[in-house]
C-alpha cells in the first residue's frame, strides 16, 4: 500500500498506522487531535490504543490483542541527548494485564520519520511474515520472512535483502524476535540499527547493535501474529527546522545545555560512557546497602561483586572505541558492548558481539544465580537476545529453580538429569538453551512464567512427597502480578518495596519508580517522603517514556546546579529538569513548568490501572503485594546474616537498646521485625491509594477519572464496570 507522504509538525506526523496481517488489510488513519494532545505519545498514546482496541474479555493469545509500537513528540531529535526511546504496548501473555516496555534504538525516531505515530499491528498470519515500511517510496508491504529460528540469522538476511535493493545500513532499522519468543510467555524484541563507527571482528568499521523491549512477554505477542519481524528504512529529515519545532533555537539551546552537563559531569560520576549501567553492582552490593540481589535475593551483597561489576567489564571486556549512543546526538555513550567466544550452545567457539550487559542482565545471571563471570553473563546476554527472551524473567526464574534445588523441592530427576546450583554455569547455560527451544517439562513449565513454574514445582514436590509445599514456595517465588523481578533486593528501602507492590502496575519492574538508590541515599527520611516519591518519580520516568526520551542523562547525571537548590527535592534533578521543559516546551510550543509537563502522566497511570482493574475487579488491591522474601529475611539463618542491622530495627520496635535483646530466640525477632516491615508497606500502600484518588481497595474512583479529563476517553463497558465497582 502506498501513502502520502507528510512533514513533522511539533513532534507529531499526526498520523498511525494500522495492519492486520490475517487479511492484509493496511490502513494510515489520522491520529485525533484530542486524542494526540491528551496522551501525548509514547506509552501513554500505546495505552490508549490498547484500550480502544481490546474488550474486558480479550486475552493475551487473542489475534485481536493489538501488537503497539509509540515514539513521542521528543523522540528521534538528534540535537538533545537521549532521545531514542520508543514503546512497545500489548496485552502480556505473562500478567494477563497490560505490558509496557520501552527500547531504544533507531526504530522509534525512522517510524516517525516514514511518517507515523504509532503502529497497530493485529491478526495472525499462517506464514512467517515481515512488515516493510519503506519511508523512501512511502510503501508499507506485508512479505514472506526469511526463515530464521534466531534473531541474529534474521538479522544478517535482513541486511543481505535491503542492502542488495540498494539501501544504506544506516538507513535500516527493524525489529525482531526468535524461537524463544514462541516457547515462552516472556519474549523480548530486539530493535537493530547499524552502528557505522564500532571496529568490527574483520578489522573494518561497522556492527550491527540490538536494544530490547524486554519485558512483560510482547516478543511473545508478536511471534504469536507470526510476524518475525517489522522493517522501516528511512532517512533523517533535513533543513532548517527538521521536525517542524515550534521554537526550534530553543531547542538547539536546551540540547547544548544538556550535552554540557553530561560532558562535565559524567567522567566525575558515574562514569556511564566507560562503565555502561553495570557500573551500579558496586553501589548496590555496599555492605551498608544490602541491595544486591545474591542466590535469589537470600544475601545483599557480596565480596565477589568486583568481578562482575562496571569497572571490570570496562577494563577487560567493553569495546570503547567508537560511538556507543544508541541514537546520534547522545554523548552520553552508555550503550557498551564487546566481543565473547561462546562456550555453549550450536554457536560454541563462535566470536559474537555482545550490546551489554546492563545492570539487570549482570546482576541477574550473575550475583542472584551466584555466578561471578563476566564473560558468562555476557555469553546469556546473547543467547537470550538471539532467541527474543526476556534476560530479567529468565534469570529470576533460574534463581527460583536454583532455590528449589537447594531446598529439595526439586530433584535432578525432575530436571530430567539437569539439576541447578549455585554458581554452575554449565548447568546455567543448558537450562537457557532448553528453555528458549522447550526441551524438557521443566523449560516448559518455565516458560509460561513465574507462576507456572510455582505451582509446576508444588505438584513434582507433592507427587514425591504427599505434601504440596505451595505457601513455602510464594515466599520466595519472585514475581509480582505475574512479572518476575528486576533485581533490587528492597529489605531497606520501603520505598522501592511500595514500587514494586504499588506504582509499578505492569508488575515487578523499576521503571516506574526506580526509588531505591535515592532512599537509600536518604533522599526520602519520613513516612510522607516516601508516599510523596511513589507519586512524583513515576510521573517523570513514565512521563519521559511517554515523550520519547531516556532517563539515564536526567537520572543518572547529577546536574551541580540542583545541589544549590533550597525547598526542593535535589534528587529529582530539578535543574536538568528544566532543560527537559525547555525541549518539550520548544518542540510543542507551550509555556509550561516541568512539574506541569511530568503531572499529565497522572492520565496514563490511571488508564493502566483501570484497565488492571477490568481483569482483577473487587481484588485488585490484592495484586499490589511482593513475596516475603523482597521484604526482610524469610528463616533465621538470613536474619543472623544481617543481625546487627536487624537487632538495630527490633530494638527501636520494643523501646530497647540492642544488647537488650540478648537471649530472645532469633526467630521471634524475625517474625517481630517481619510484622513490622508488612504493616508499613500496608500503610504505604493504603496513603499512595489515597493520595491517587483510588479507592482502598486500589481503584481509581469516577471522580478521579473526571477530574483528570480521563472519564470521556473509557468506553462505555469500562465506564459501567468502574462505577459498579465504586
Amino acid at each position: 500500500m502506498n501513502y502520502p507522504q507528510r512533514a513533522i509538525s511539533r513532534g507529531y506526523t499526526n498520523r498511525i498506522l494500522t495492519v492486520d496481517i490475517t487479511d492484509g488489510t493496511i490502513a494510515t488513519p489520522d491520529l485525533d487531535p484530542q486524542v494526540r494532545d491528551y496522551f501525548i505519545g509514547g506509552r501513554s498514546l500505546g495505552l490508549y490504543l490498547l484500550h480502544q482496541a481490546i474488550t474486558p474479555d480479550t486475552t493475551a493469545d487473542d489475534p485481536r490483542n493489538p501488537l503497539i509500537l509509540a515514539n513521542g513528540p521528543l523522540g528521534g531529535i538528534p540535537q538533545f541527548p537521549g532521545t531514542a526511546k520508543a514503546m512497545a504496548v500489548a496485552l502480556s501473555p505473562l500478567t494477563g494485564i497490560p505490558g509496557v516496555s520501552n527500547f531504544g534504538g533507531y526504530f522509534g525516531a525512522f517510524l516517525k520519520y516514514a511518517g507515523f505515530d504509532a503502529l497497530q499491528v493485529t491478526g495472525r498470519s499462517d506464514r512467517e511474515v515481515m512488515l516493510v515500511i519503506n519511508g523512501f517510496t512511502s510503501e508499507v508491504t506485508i512479505e514472506t520472512a526469511p526463515h530464521d529460528e534466531e534473531a541474529f540469522d534474521l538479522e544478517q538476511h535482513i541486511a543481505q535483502r535491503f542492502i542488495a535493493a540498494g539501501y544504506a545500513k544506516r538507513n535500516i532499522a527493524f525489529m525482531s524476535t526468535g524461537i524463544g519468543a514462541m516457547n515462552t510467555v516472556y519474549g523480548c524484541i530486539n530493535s537493530h540499527y547499524f552502528d557505522v563507527t564500532k571496529p568490527a571482528k574483520d578489522g573494518g568499521k561497522g556492527v550491527w547493535r540490538t536494544k530490547q523491549a524486554g519485558r512483560t512477554g510482547i516478543g511473545s505477542v508478536m511471534r504469536g501474529k507470526g510476524l518475525l519481524a517489522i522493517v522501516v528504512l528511512a532517512e533523517y529529515p533535513h533543513g532548517d527546522n527538521p521536525y517542524g519545532a515550534a521554537d526550534w533555537e530553543k531547542i538547539l539551546n536546551a540540547g547544548r545545555r544538556l550535552h554540557k552537563i553530561v560532558k562535565e559531569v559524567d567522567p566525575q560520576q558515574l562514569k556511564m560512557a566507560r562503565k555502561g549501567s553495570a557500573g551500579l553492582i558496586t553501589f548496590m552490593s555496599k555492605q551498608e546497602y544490602q541491595s544486591l540481589p545474591v542466590n535469589n535475593f537470600q544475601g545483599g551483597s557480596d565480596p565477589r561483586a568486583h568481578l562482575i561489576c562496571g569497572k571490570h567489564y570496562a577494563e577487560h571486556l567493553f569495546e570503547h572505541r567508537g560511538m556507543d549512543g544508541c541514537f546520534p546526538g547522545c554523548n552520553l555513550q552508555c550503550t557498551k558492548g564487546g566481543w565473547v567466544t561462546l562456550a555453549s550452545g550450536s554457536h560454541t567457539g563462535q566470536t559474537v558481539w555482545v550490546d551489554g550487559p546492563e545492570y539487570e542482565t549482570a546482576a541477574g545471571f550473575g550475583s542472584n544465580l551466584g555466578i561471578w563471570s563476566a564473560e558468562f553473563i555476557m555469553e546469556a546476554n546473547w543467547h537470550c537476545d538471539n532467541y527474543g527472551i526476556d534476560t530479567i524473567s529468565t534469570a529470576t526464574i533460574m534463581a527460583f529453580l536454583m532455590e528449589c534445588f537447594q531446598r529439595g523441592y526439586l530433584t535432578r530427576k525432575d530436571g530430567e538429569g539437569l539439576e541447578l546450583t549455585w554458581g554452575d554455569e554449565k548447568a546455567a547455560s543448558i537450562f537457557i538453551h532448553q528453555l528458549a527451544h522447550g526441551i524438557t517439562a521443566m523449560a516448559r513449565a518455565a516458560g509460561k512464567g513465574m507462576l507456572a513454574i510455582e505451582s509446576w514445582v508444588a505438584a513434582c514436590c507433592e507427587k514425591r512427597t504427599g505434601s504440596n509445599p505451595a505457601q513455602e514456595l510464594a515466599v520466595f517465588a519472585m514475581q509480582t502480578k505475574g512479572l518476575p523481578f528486576s533485581f533490587y533486593r528492597t529489605h531497606r528501602s520501603l520505598s522501592m518495596q511500595g514500587s514494586y507492590a504499588a506504582a509499578s502496575d505492569i508488575g515487578a519492574h523499576h521503571a516506574a519508580a526506580w526509588l531505591i538508590k535515592a532512599d537509600l541515599l536518604g533522599a526520602f527520611p519520613t513516612f510522607q517522603d516516601k508516599a510523596k516519591a511513589l507519586m512524583t518519580y513515576p510521573r517523570v520516568r513514565l512521563g519521559n517514556d511517554n515523550l520519547g526520551v531516556c532517563k539515564l542523562p536526567w537520572v543518572d547525571v547529577f546536574n551541580p546546579e540542583s545541589a544549590k537548590r533550597v525547598n526542593e527535592d535535589v534528587y529529582i534533578n530539578p535543574a536538568s529538569q528544566e532543560i527537559y521543559a525547555d525541549f518539550y516546551n520548544g518542540v510543542l510550543g507551550t509555556d509550561l513548568t516541568w512539574e506541569e509537563i511530568f503531572a499529565q502522566t497522572d492520565r496514563d497511570i490511571n488508564l493502566q490501572r483501570v484497565m488492571n482493574v477490568m481483569k482483577y475487579g473487587e481484588q485488585t488491591a490484592s495484586y499490589d503485594w511482593i513475596p516475603e522474601r523482597a521484604i526482610g529475611p524469610t528463616e533465621a539463618a538470613l536474619y543472623e546474616a544481617e543481625a546487627d542491622y536487624c537487632d538495630a530495627e527490633v530494638a527501636v520496635l520494643l523501646g530497647k537498646e540492642p544488647a537488650g535483646l540478648a537471649g530472645m530466640p532469633t526467630e521471634e525477632k524475625r517474625q517481630l521485625l517481619m510484622e513490622h516491615r508488612k504493616e508499613e508497606l500496608r500503610r504505604l500502600v493504603a496513603v499512595y491509594y489515597e493520595e491517587r484518588g483510588w479507592s482502598a481497595r486500589g481503584i481509581p474512583r469516577v471522580e478521579t477519572l473526571k477530574q483528570l479529563g480521563l472519564w470521556n476517553f473509557l468506553g462505555e463497558e469500562t465506564q459501567n464496570r468502574l462505577a459498579a465497582l465504586a
